[in-house]
């Protein structure tokens, strides 16, 4: 991935939103929220006018004018320059076009999983499969929803994208859960002798192929 002036995610879902019209931060963050993008990317006010700072030393996007309304403080409306909209769309492109290793928590879990017992694992995991049920049936719902309301796809393709992920892990989930269950997980009984009684650590000569 290229490294980008400023790299947050957030700064992204900003210029989208200024390259629909001027705006301030304000009118940003409750745009993002209206249409769900804040299930997508990560949201909050200081993180979000650290952004837009951010953006704006690096002149990608310019202060328009200043507003106040009523007794509410004045704020500051911001537009995408030129070269704000050259990062936006090259940037965009870059997602759409180039996977990329994303260092996800389940994953972090994984790769350490021989810590805990078999025994312990499949606990865990089964609460994990309990959990992405709900959000399955969760997801049923919202489907229907949208589909009641003729909403169209083009607005909610990342939470189509997102159920597909959470719908996958399930089935692959209970596939492991039941490999550990029926013994026939590779390096089983290795694990297990991780946790026998009394726990015996290998040596440093163990390692060294000795």
């Amino acid at each position: 991935m290229s490294r980008r002036k400023v790299s947050n995610p957030l700064a992204l879902a900003v210029m989208a939103c200024l390259f629909e019209r001027p705006m301030h931060p304000y009118e940003m963050a409750s745009t993002l929220r209206e249409r769900h993008k804040d299930e997508s990317i990560k949201l909050n006010y200081g993180s979000l006018y650290a952004v837009v700072e951010s953006l704006k030393q690096h002149a990608l996007i310019v202060a328009q004018e200043t507003e106040r309304a009523g007794n509410r403080p004045e704020r500051t409306v911001y537009r995408i320059t030129d070269a704000g909209r050259l990062e936006l769309t090259d940037w965009l492109s870059e997602l759409l076009c180039r996977p990329a290793k994303e260092y996800t928590h389940f994953e972090a879990g994984l790769c350490l999983m021989p810590v805990l017992p078999p025994e312990d694992v499949v606990a865990q995991l089964e609460q994990r499969c309990n959990a992405l049920e709900l959000k399955a049936v969760q997801a049923q719902s919202v489907r229907a929803l949208l589909a009641d309301r003729n909403f169209p796809r083009l607005f909610s393709i990342e939470a189509e994208y997102r159920w597909a992920l959470e719908e996958t892990e399930l089935r692959w989930t209970r596939q492991l859960i039941a490999e550990i269950k029926s013994g026939e997980f590779d390096g089983l009984a290795q694990w297990r002798g991780f946790h026998a009684e009394p726990a015996v650590l290998p040596d440093a000569d163990s390692f060294r192929g000795k």
